[in-house]
C-alpha cells in the first residue's frame, strides 16, 4: 500500500519508555508480563512485544490461543501466558507453540493434564482465583453475596491442591486479577489481596508453594506497590494511557503511544443551510467550506461523534458535521485559513500546540480509552516510528 490516507501511528519509542516507567516504579525483585492481547491494545502485537521486551519486560500475556501463536510465529521466545479460555480442541496447539495454559476450573484442569498425558510432555499453568471479579476463576462453593463476600477458603485451597496433583501439569503460578486497582477508594481490591494472601498462606501450609504469584495490573502497579509480589501485568499503562481518571499522575509518567492521523481528500463550498450526509441532520448556518476525511466507523471512528466531534486542521478544532459514514466522515472547516487538499487532519494525537486525546474521545462516548484504541480497525496501517 503506497501513502494511505489514514493511519494509525505508533510510537515504539513511547512504549520503550512506558516500560522502563512501569519498571522503576514496580518492585525490584517482581517480574513484569506485558499483556499484549487484541493486537497489542490495537498497538501491533508483534512490534510492541518485542520493544516490551527489549525494554524490561520478562514475558507476554494474551487473551486467546491464536494471539500467541501468532507471537511464536513471529520469532518471540519469551514465555507468553493464555488469559482466557483455551478450548480443548486447541491444546495441542499450546503445547505446539510452548505456551502456558490459564487453569481457572478443575474440568479446564484436568482437560489440560489429559493432553499433556496424550503427547507425552508437561504443560506449564498458572491458576487463576476468583476474589471478586465474577469472570474466569476458581471460587469456592460457598459464596455470600455482599460487599465483602465470605469465601471458603478451604474449600478453595482443596481444588487448588487438587489441580496441582494433576499429572503432566507443572504449575508455574498464581493469579488474581482486581475489579477495583484505579480506583482513588482501594477498599475493594484491598479485600481481594487479603483474600489471596490468605489462600497462598493455607497452600503454603498445606506444603504448596507455587513460584509465580501475581495479582497487580495496571492500576494496582501504580497505586497498591504491596500487590506487586512475584510479577506484576501491565496492560493498559504500556500504551501510555491511564487506567482511570482517578489515577495518582505523580507516580508515573506516562506517553501515549497511538495517534490517529487522516488528510482532507475533498473539500467543497456550501451556501447556508445546506444539508449534510445522511438523513439531513445538521444544516450550515452560513456559507463555509465541508472537509471531507477518509476515515468512519468502519476504522473505528464511532457513529456516535455525529455532530459532536471534532478533529484538528492546521492546529485548530474543526468540528464533524452531519452523521459519521462508514468510510467518511466531514468536518466544517471554513473558520480556518487556507484550508487545502492533502492537510493532515489529527482524529486524536497531536498538531502544533493542540492534541486530542483517547480520553476526550472516550469521554464524549461515554465510554474509557482502551475501547478507543482497541476498536481501531485492521484496514488501518500501523506505522511504526521511534520518537
Amino acid at each position: 500500500m503506497n501513502d494511505p490516507a489514514t493511519i494509525a501511528l505508533v510510537d515504539l519509542g513511547a512504549v520503550a519508555a512506558n516500560i522502563r516507567e512501569l519498571r522503576r516504579i514496580t518492585n525490584p525483585d517482581a517480574r513484569i508480563m506485558a499483556v499484549v492481547k487484541a493486537d497489542a491494545y490495537g498497538h501491533g502485537d508483534i512490534k510492541v512485544s518485542e520493544t516490551a521486551l527489549s525494554n524490561g519486560a520478562d514475558a507476554l500475556g494474551v487473551a486467546r490461543i491464536e494471539e500467541g501463536r501468532s507471537l511464536r510465529k513471529a520469532g518471540i521466545s519469551a514465555p507468553i501466558l493464555v488469559l482466557g479460555h483455551i478450548p480443548e480442541a486447541d491444546l495441542a496447539n499450546l503445547i505446539e507453540y510452548d505456551l502456558t495454559a490459564t487453569l481457572f476450573s478443575l474440568p479446564v484442569a484436568r482437560a489440560v493434564s489429559r493432553a499433556a498425558a496424550k503427547h507425552g510432555t508437561s504443560i506449564r499453568g498458572h491458576i487463576k482465583i476468583d476474589t471478586g471479579m465474577g469472570r474466569l476463576g476458581l471460587l469456592s462453593d460457598d459464596v455470600r453475596t455482599s460487599e465483602e463476600p465470605d469465601r471458603n477458603l478451604q474449600s478453595l485451597a482443596s481444588d487448588v491442591l487438587a489441580i496441582a496433583k494433576l499429572p503432566g501439569i507443572d504449575l508455574e503460578g498464581i493469579y488474581t486479577h482486581f475489579a477495583t486497582a484505579d480506583r482513588c477508594d482501594s477498599q475493594f481490591a484491598s479485600h481481594q489481596f487479603s483474600v489471596f494472601l490468605e489462600l497462598l498462606t493455607r497452600l503454603k501450609n498445606a506444603g504448596l508453594s507455587i513460584p509465580i504469584r501475581h495479582a497487580a495490573n495496571s492500576g494496582a502497579i501504580i497505586h497498591m506497590p504491596e500487590t506487586h509480589l512475584d510479577m506484576v501485568r501491565p496492560g493498559i499503562s504500556l500504551y501510555g494511557l491511564y487506567p482511570a481518571k482517578e489515577t495518582d499522575r505523580r507516580r508515573i509518567s506516562l506517553v501515549p503511544a497511538m495517534s490517529l492521523k487522516s488528510r482532507i481528500i475533498h473539500l467543497k463550498k456550501v451556501p447556508a443551510h445546506f444539508p449534510v450526509s445522511y438523513g439531513g441532520t445538521y444544516q450550515t448556518d452560513s456559507p463555509t467550506i465541508i472537509a471531507t476525511v477518509p476515515v468512519g466507523y468502519a476504522d473505528g471512528y464511532s457513529r456516535a461523534f455525529s455532530n459532536c466531534g471534532y478533529m484538528l486542521v492546521r492546529g485548530q478544532q474543526a468540528p464533524v458535521i452531519g452523521r459519521v459514514c462508514m468510510d467518511l466522515t466531514l468536518l466544517d472547516v471554513g473558520h480556518i485559513p487556507d484550508v487545502r487538499l492533502n492537510d493532515e487532519v489529527v482524529v486524536f494525537g497531536s498538531q502544533g500546540s493542540s492534541s486530542i486525546s483517547a480520553d476526550d474521545l472516550a469521554d464524549r462516548l461515554g465510554t474509557i480509552n482502551y475501547e478507543v484504541v482497541t476498536s481501531i480497525s485492521h484496514r488501518i496501517p500501523r506505522v511504526y516510528v521511534r520518537g
